[in-house]
């Protein structure tokens, strides 16, 4: 299998990803008030699984399946960010007004998942 610039790319953000939430998550447990933690705990947690998925779509993004692996990733990046990152802002800043985007970033790893699959169908076999 050759590797595509794209697969790369997604590759290593997935990565960068994956070890941030990890960092997040011992920050969290380590640093926020109880009440707060479970908040931030759930963003990590999402972006964790996420970044996987990433990682999934990364390695889908070759022939006929390229372009739509790289709308998922897409997807799972702006989800991470979207979800994760309101979670993240409400646990540690109190900010309630983010609550308004959690359900955007939700869409956005759903339609992530709807994609990818839609991806594996277009996937060559030999």
């Amino acid at each position: 299998m050759s590797i595509t610039t794209a697969m790369k790319t997604w590759l290593f953000v997935a990565a960068i990803m994956g070890g941030l939430a990890v960092l997040f998550s011992a920050f969290g447990e380590h640093v926020l008030a109880p009440r707060s933690v479970a908040t931030f705990a759930t963003g990590a947690r999402y972006q964790l699984t996420h970044a996987l998925a990433m990682g999934l779509a990364a390695l889908a993004a070759r022939g006929n399946a390229k372009a739509l692996a790289e709308r998922a990733a897409m997807l799972f990046f702006i989800g991470i960010l979207l979800f994760s990152g309101s979670l993240y802002g409400l646990a540690l800043a109190g900010t309630r007004i983010l609550g308004i985007v959690t359900p955007l970033g939700g869409l956005a790893l759903i339609a992530g998942w709807v994609v990818l699959a839609l991806a594996a169908l277009k996937l060559e076999t030999s």
